[in-house]
């Protein structure tokens, strides 16, 4: 199984940039579907985006598309998630998650290994 830790959380003003980045280690990087993930309090956690084993492909959700950009070096076993034009109501905590799918997934299920979270704090 892989170990995830995600870093980069912070509190930036709406408008804003930040940049999130989910470090593994235990197993090769390159062999998962990655995504990125977030639960906003009182709310159920949210597929934000995911990213193929290669790098090729990726999905977003319809609330960050255009925003956000996902990536990974699998040669730094990292995947990184890029966030412009931060908005309040994407304050949340982050989760970085992998997948021994077949398929692109954003799913919550088919992530089988999860980081611990990362906080991103959006003010107006």
């Amino acid at each position: 199984q892989v170990q995830l830790v995600e870093s980069g959380g912070g509190l930036v003003q709406a408008g804003g940039s930040l940049g999130l980045s989910c470090a593994a280690s235990g197993r090769t990087l390159s062999t998962y579907i990655m995504g990125w993930f977030r639960q906003a309090p009182g709310k159920e956690r949210e597929f934000v985006a995911s990213i193929s084993r290669s790098g090729v492909s990726t999905r977003y959700a319809d609330s960050v598309k255009g925003r956000f950009t996902i990536s990974r070096d699998n040669a730094k076993n990292t995947v990184y998630l890029q966030m412009n034009g931060l908005k309040p109501e994407d304050t949340a905590v982050y989760y970085c998650a992998a997948s021994a799918e077949s398929y692109l997934s954003r799913v919550e299920s088919d992530f089988g290994s999860w980081g611990q979270g990362t906080q991103v704090t959006v003010s107006s």
